[in-house]
């Protein structure tokens, strides 16, 4: 055991080692998170893959506009309008429109669910060697641990040819949400005390119905339950290539590493509370409101509550209202009122459809009170961890799963950001930090 002396002396050298004055921030004109002074994000690369736009910058001046996301040139709008009107799954669609850059025919549809229901299994062994014997309590570190050891069963895994960096592309993506269950089962078992179901796969299952089979005892699902989780995949497939994890991504590809190194190094960013695991903070935060608010309809009560948590008095000290802003949406973050626009239909006439209401008027208190309290004229909208949650409960989905689900969904997006930084990159992601320590006469270890 370490002394408390000792315990103390090392928390001091951290603190003391590890600090740098802010002002020289400001001397050395640093871009601190790689931001500029108005927030905007400082341009690092192009891309094919995405567009996120929440507003525009002419002459200098930043102006708040309606949030849009583009996938491949097509607005996900259209892409999730047009999936609805048809009434069919979407997300596999858009997997196929990441990775190959236009949408698939429908023969070419076909064959590619068909290519990824046939690599959902994973490999002889590897359930019992990689999840079921070494269990975790977080499923976001087995996800990452799995992917690493998925690089064990591949024969070549340090292959770089276009075919097979999309082999293992399409390989990886199918294997994630069977790899998310199998860790979630495992966890229950190990940690939770609950029982351990371990469903086969259904080959002719959706993503989204796949997880819903194998996470429900009884296996049972409706459409409507379905066409939602796999709206809410479609909706976290990509977000350019700026976000944390798509960068971290594209960072590790830039070296020259494997796909595997690449693709478990971003679901270790996303795992951060400040990118994915952001989502758990939202609902821990609606949590704390509905024990705190005792009329949900109430506004008078609602903002008051809200003012205090704005005013550090309530909820983590934070001052943050968690959902609420993005750095990059301003007036509008269009997967949220996409994904609200579509969870209100399965809350209506539930027990959900109160809750709905409250997050609602968060939603439509927030900025307001966030500009009276803290003074900031901001322009503020939701974004999708707003809902998420929420929507994950009314599927039945446990928390523990909220951004392993993410995770699951964004893999895609992923994929694509690393072929491209394979094929256009070409060089290593190094950018520079200056050193702010004076130089030091050695003193020999007899005399310190």
């Amino acid at each position: 055991m370490v002394s408390n002396k000792a315990r103390s002396m090392l928390y001091k050298r951290f603190v003391e080692n590890n600090a740098i004055d802010p002002k020289l921030y400001d001397k050395y004109v640093v871009k601190r998170g790689l931001r500029n002074s108005d927030g905007t994000g400082v341009m690092a690369g192009l891309t094919n893959i995405c567009n996120v736009h929440g507003y525009v910058v002419d002459e200098g001046v930043k102006s708040p506009i309606q949030g849009q996301l583009i996938y491949r040139g097509y607005n996900i709008r259209d892409l999730v309008d047009n999936a609805r009107k048809e009434n069919r799954f979407a997300y596999e669609e858009i997997v196929y429109l990441l990775l190959m850059g236009d949408l698939p025919n429908t023969e070419e549809l076909a064959a590619f669910r068909a290519m990824l229901a046939e690599n959902r299994a994973l490999p002889a062994d590897f359930f019992e060697d990689m999840i079921l014997k070494a269990p975790s309590k977080d499923i976001m570190n087995k996800i990452a641990r799995s992917i690493l050891a998925l690089y064990s069963y591949d024969d070549d895994p340090e292959n770089r040819s276009p075919e097979y960096e999309m082999a293992t592309a399409i390989s990886i993506i199918s294997k994630m949400p069977n790899i998310m269950v199998s860790a979630y089962q495992v966890k229950r078992r190990s940690f939770d005390g609950a029982s351990m179901f371990l469903h086969p796969l259904i080959p002719s299952h959706s993503t989204a119905e796949m997880i819903l089979s194998a996470l429900r005892p009884d296996r049972q699902f409706t459409d409507d339950e379905a066409k939602l989780l796999d709206l809410m995949m479609l909706l976290h497939a990509e977000h350019g290539g700026g976000n944390n994890s798509t960068f971290a991504c594209r960072v590790l590809t830039s070296s020259g590493t494997d796909s595997y190194s690449a693709y478990s190094a971003a679901v270790g960013a996303l795992k951060g509370t400040r990118h994915g695991g952001a989502n758990k903070k939202v609902s821990a935060m609606h949590e704390c409101i509905k024990a705190h608010v005792h009329n949900w309809e109430d506004d008078d009560e609602i903002a008051a509550f809200l003012e205090k948590i704005l005013r550090k008095e309530a909820f983590d000290g934070s001052g943050l209202i968690y959902g609420m802003g993005h750095a990059v949406y301003t007036l509008s973050d269009p997967r949220c009122e996409i994904l609200k626009e579509n969870a209100i239909k399965l809350a209506r006439g539930t027990e959900f459809e109160k809750e709905f209401r409250l997050l609602d008027a968060i939603e439509r208190l927030t900025p307001e009170l966030f500009a009276r309290v803290k003074g900031n004229d901001k322009v503020m909208c939701a974004n999708v961890d707003m809902y998420s949650g929420f929507v994950y409960r009314m599927l039945g989905i446990p928390e523990d799963l909220f951004t392993p689900m993410f995770a699951v969904s964004r893999m895609a997006g992923w994929c694509a950001h690393r072929f491209e930084e394979l094929v256009t990159g070409k060089r290593i992601i190094r950018p520079a930090y200056k050193s702010v320590t004076a130089n030091k006469v050695y003193v020999p270890l007899a005399e310190r």
